[in-house]
This record gives C-alpha cells, sequence and structure tokens, in this order.
C-alpha cells in the first residue's frame, strides 16, 4: 500500500485495497473450514479448503477466457478480488496445518531460517533439506507461472485450479494419505 502513495507508481490504491479485502474474505473462509473441520475430519478440512480455492480459480478462469472478467478496466477490480480470495484460503489453510518451513506468500522467512540456523550461523544446522525443497518448489512454480504467463494469464489461473483439484482429489480419493498432528502425510 506504502507504494501506492507515490504518484509516479503507477500502482492501484484501489486495486491494492480490493485484493486486501478479497484476501482477508478469503482467509476466513480457509479458517471457518479448518477450525470446522479440521479436529475431527482433517481430510475433509483439505479437501474442502482446496476445493473451495479450485472452485474459485476456475470460475476466474472461466470468466477471463470467455471475456467476462478481464485484467484491465473495472472489471479487474472482480478478478484481483476473487483471486486474491483464493490466496486467502490458501495462506490459512497452510497456517492451520502448521508444515513448517512452507510459507505460501513469505519466501524470506524461509530463507531466514535456513542461514540463521545453520551451522556457520552458530546454529545446529539440522537437516535443511525441508527448507530447501520448499525452497525449491517455490522457485520452480514461480519460473512455471512465469513462462506460461508469457503465453497467457488465464492458463496460468487455469493451470492453478487443476493443480488445487489434484491435490484435494488426493486427500478425498486416495486411500492412505492421512493428516494428523496438524501435517499431512502418506500412511506407512
Amino acid at each position: 500500500l506504502g507504494f501506492t502513495a507515490d504518484p509516479h507508481s503507477g500502482l492501484s490504491l484501489a486495486a491494492s485495497l480490493t485484493a486486501i479485502g478479497g484476501f482477508v474474505v478469503g482467509a476466513l473462509a480457509g479458517g471457518r473450514a479448518a477450525h470446522t473441520l479440521a479436529a475431527t475430519r482433517p481430510r475433509r478440512w483439505l479437501a474442502v479448503a482446496l476445493t473451495i480455492e479450485a472452485v474459485i480459480l476456475g470460475v476466474v478462469a472461466v470468466l477471463a477466457a470467455t471475456a467476462i472478467l478481464g485484467y484491465a478496466g473495472n472489471s479487474r477490480y472482480a478478478t484481483i478480488a476473487l483471486l486474491a480470495g483464493a490466496l486467502g484460503v490458501q495462506n490459512s489453510t497452510v497456517r492451520h496445518l502448521g508444515a513448517a518451513d512452507l510459507t505460501t506468500t513469505v519466501l524470506t522467512l524461509t530463507l531466514t531460517g535456513l542461514a540463521a540456523d545453520s551451522a556457520p550461523a552458530g546454529g545446529p544446522g539440522a537437516r535443511p533439506h525441508r527448507r530447501l525443497g520448499s525452497i525449491a518448489a517455490m522457485l520452480a512454480g514461480a519460473a512455471a507461472g512465469a513462462a506460461i504467463l508469457q503465453w497467457s494469464p488465464t492458463a496460468v489461473i487455469a493451470l492453478a485450479t487443476v493443480l488445487a483439484a489434484a491435490v484435494g482429489g488426493v486427500f478425498t480419493f486416495v486411500p492412505g494419505f492421512r493428516v494428523s498432528g496438524g501435517e499431512a502425510a502418506a500412511a506407512s
């Protein structure tokens, strides 16, 4: 929001506020799903949260592909609000899941933990594999998204829809996946 104060930034205060509002509404929806289902039906909670995210993304992809929603003009505010809502659901789900070192919006926190806990920093230097994997996954996702974005913004949203639905499907239909102790795992 601070950057929008500069009249030469080209950034929109209205778009930023729309994004924050959409994100908060999505985080509320994700939090509601978590508090309602996580304690008693954790697999169902993850499936519901991922379905909410996939439906929102899918609606935006279809509406953008048919030019009902767009990335410019006044319709961009609906696009921004819906996409921010999907990210709010995602963030509240990851937060409630409690997966260490899996931050969906703050890569720097993971990098800080990796560096601060390393042996050269005087930390325990304990197995950084999960943090490195998290960083690699975020970078790979960003690179794939940037490459697809060169072709079509709608394709990026459609791909995110498919991925969210696929992960939700795993927790819904694949036996052996369980959620316990706040983390998802494959049963041994």
